[in-house]
């Protein structure tokens, strides 16, 4: 398992991305979450269905939506490149395709953890002059950090593994927004590109299941201690 510099860039920039996706996709995926446990709204199940879309639609579409979104003529790229913020290649767009693939897993665990909670614990402390959103920041919150980690692991190995929507908005360029996906689709073109392939391949398996695993153990720690509380 030697790998090249380039190969060390790929691993280091699909990290990167992968991080960047769930740190802004947590906020909202909490909030999407929330309403769709709890919201009682005309819409719901609009709103329900373009959150699940990524996870239906084909990738290459997805990409292809965010490249007429906020590409450089996009309908929200020309604007926001007129204030020096660019998506298009550049492993910011990376970072967002990688974020849109991976939300509807962040919200679904979220979701599920939340609807599993016992509403007469938000009930009882509403009768003790909770506002809603202390109620929500005090009890819902914290009983729901088990799929909130799950949302997490789920949504960063998503996003650590995304190709389809990432190379069709960003390409693959090296250094910039090749990654781990991307930089084993390119040496799979190259004859003599299998080891290369083969290395990363085992490294995306092994931090995959090393992420998956610590959230398991980190989630029932947590259960565990919100029991026992």
């Amino acid at each position: 398992m030697n790998f090249s510099e380039e190969e060390w860039t790929a691993i280091r920039l699909s990290i990167q991305v992968a991080a960047l996706a769930v740190a802004c996709s947590l906020p909202f995926g909490i909030l999407v979450a929330w309403l769709l446990a709890r919201g009682r709204f005309y819409g719901k199940a609009l709103l329900s269905g373009i959150v699940s879309s990524p996870l239906i639609l084909p990738p290459v579409v997805t990409g292809y939506l965010l490249l007429m979104a906020f590409g450089r003529k996009g309908v929200f790229g020309s604007t926001l490149e007129s204030v020096g913020i660019v998506f298009s290649f550049r492993w910011t767009g990376a970072a967002v395709a990688a974020a849109v693939m991976g939300f509807p897993l962040l919200v679904q665990a979220i979701q599920l953890s939340m609807e599993a909670i016992d509403r007469r614990l938000e009930q009882a402390a509403g009768t003790l002059g909770a506002s809603p959103f202390m109620v929500f920041l005090t009890v819902t919150l914290p009983l729901s950090l088990p799929g909130i980690i799950a949302g997490v692991v789920l949504c960063f190995a998503r996003s650590l593994g995304e190709f389809g929507a990432t190379i069709t908005f960003v390409s693959a360029i090296p250094g910039e927004t090749l990654t781990l996906a991307s930089a084993i689709h390119s040496a799979l073109q190259d004859p003599d590109g299998e080891p290369m392939a083969y290395r990363l391949t085992v490294f995306s398996i092994l931090i995959s299941l090393t992420a998956i695993i610590a959230a398991r153990f980190v989630s029932r720690a947590v259960a565990a201690r919100l029991g026992a509380a």
